[in-house]
């Protein structure tokens, strides 16, 4: 009996979509083969063939941010919505650039 094919319809981001086929066009490999090499994969291992972890908090996110560029702290702290709050007289450095990017 031969193999029928299905249909997967997905919703996803449009950037993470399109910098994946940018990559896979790179790779010699289009959506349709990328994602049943995953399925594949998938069946192969009897799992997710990566390790999921979860996404950084506003928080994390914003101290990597800080260290990236340098500015002299003592601790970020983030409100509810993840806004940054910080002293503007304790930390002038930190406040220019939450204020200012």
């Amino acid at each position: 009996m031969p193999n029928g094919k299905s249909a997967v319809n997905v919703k996803i981001d449009t950037d993470v979509k399109e910098t994946a086929v940018v990559l896979l066009d790179r790779m010699g490999i289009d959506q349709t083969t990328a994602i049943e090499m995953y399925y594949r994969k998938i069946i192969a291992v009897e799992a997710l063939p990566f390790q999921p972890e979860p996404l950084p908090t506003n928080g994390q996110r914003l101290l990597a941010a800080i260290k990236r560029k340098g500015i002299p702290h003592k601790a970020v702290e983030v409100n509810a919505e993840g806004h940054i709050i910080v002293d503007k007289d304790r930390d002038p450095d930190l406040y220019d650039w939450a204020v200012n990017g």
